[in-house]
């Protein structure tokens, strides 16, 4: 395996060699995929102490991901960061929640929106029109679309329910409703296809459906967070929103974005093979 050349690279190989890590690399490559600007700015020693470990273990990690040593694994970082300097300069590094007070309000409404901005700002950097596409057809070609998420994440699967059914496509959505998720997707077909979605701290009944369903047969399609997230190894597709700065309020508007993008792209899928018909008549 030769050292990743792109960003994007890089975190498919560190998702694809995070099992074989040893737990102090997989700290440190937590860290970089949390705070890549951090690690592109910061010295071996700021960034150590940031990530919790001894500077020799960075070295060992960039060697681990076949780079001669930090520095080299820190220049793909930092060209990542001189790519992204045109599409916005400021990062939110923390959220900061004004006093209570109707006469607050207008700046608590512009910290969130501040926040989304930044949010959708990742999402487009890390979602590729190629997987947004793949995603779609396999969703368009699928005899059943199966979706599944808790928490957090359950919005984004009940929309996607309402807004893939308006499209007239087959469309389940499970709720675990009477302890009954495991019986229900056991009933899976292989000709029908599971969509999940996840994001950190990431529900264990999620991923382990994901799992299964994948060494069933069952084509997967996921919406989650980050290379590392356990629902990459299960998807087919995976599509990320990236992440951010902690915030105390954890916000759906990349998540919501990306899954209103994918209902369009369905849509399009739909639309394009009639069009066609209608031209070669």
């Amino acid at each position: 395996m030769k050292a990743a050349t792109t960003y994007q690279e890089f975190a498919d190989a560190l998702s694809a060699a995070y099992p074989g890590l040893s737990p102090q690399q997989r700290v440190i490559a937590q860290f970089v995929i949390e705070h890549p600007d951090d690690f592109a700015l910061g010295t071996a020693a700021t960034v150590a102490e940031a990530a919790g470990v001894q500077p020799s273990a960075l070295v060992r990690f960039a060697n681990a991901m076949r780079f001669a040593g930090f520095t080299d694994l820190q220049r793909l970082f930092r060209d990542r960061l001189r790519q992204q300097a045109g599409t916005y300069r400021e990062r939110i590094g923390a959220m900061k929640t004004p006093a209570a007070g109707r006469e607050h309000a207008p700046a608590l409404l512009s910290s969130f929106v501040e926040l989304g901005v930044a949010e959708l700002h990742r999402l487009e950097q890390r979602t590729t029109d190629a997987a947004l596409r793949q995603a779609a057809q396999r969703v368009c070609a699928a005899h059943r679309v199966h979706l599944l998420a808790q928490r957090r994440a359950f919005p984004v699967a009940a929309y996607l329910a309402y807004a893939l059914g308006q499209l007239d496509l087959p469309v389940q959505l499970h709720d675990g409703l009477g302890g009954m998720l495991g019986e229900s997707l056991r009933l899976i077909g292989t000709d029908e296809l599971l969509l999940v979605t996840s994001f950190k701290p990431y529900s264990p009944e999620v991923v382990d459906a994901a799992l299964k369903a994948r060494e069933r047969g069952v084509q997967v399609i996921a919406i989650t967070d980050a290379p590392l997230s356990p629902l990459k190894p299960a998807a087919h597709v995976c599509l990320e929103i990236g992440t951010g700065p902690t915030s105390p309020v954890r916000s759906l508007v990349a998540p919501m974005c990306l899954a209103q993008t994918l209902v369009v792209c369905a849509g399009q899928c739909l639309v394009k093979p009639k069009a066609r018909r209608r031209r070669s008549r």
